[in-house]
């Protein structure tokens, strides 16, 4: 994978999908699962939309998420995590995020099965 991955946003009917061109010349949609800031740096977490029988169905893939904030109809800019102490800490940030979704989606079931 390269340092720097070429990422364009679309916005589909509910999701917002980034188009990655990778090392190999191919393309992959990814939609956005969340932004995430560790360590005062943000950083994407995607899923590749393909098919069941596709290697890399299931996979999340984390970035560094980089905004031009001189130029804000500049393209975000993804880049390779390479250290491998921060890309941990990444993907535990990861995880809390999934513990705490399932936890207030659990406390908004429960709020709507009192009402």
């Amino acid at each position: 994978m390269a340092n720097d991955e070429n990422m364009n946003l679309e916005n589909s009917e509910d999701d917002i999908t980034v188009e990655l061109e990778l090392d190999d010349g191919t393309s992959v949609t990814c939609a956005i699962l969340t932004i995430l800031t560790v360590n005062e740096k943000d950083y994407i977490a995607l899923t590749p939309m393909v098919d069941e029988e596709d290697e890399s169905f299931g996979e999340v893939w984390f970035y560094e998420y980089v905004e031009d904030e001189a130029n804000v109809e500049a393209e975000p800019e993804l880049k390779y995590i390479e250290d491998d102490d921060v890309y941990d800490a990444v993907a535990d940030a990861f995880e809390e995020f999934l513990d705490s979704t399932e936890y207030d989606e659990l406390l908004t079931d429960e709020d709507d099965d009192g009402q």
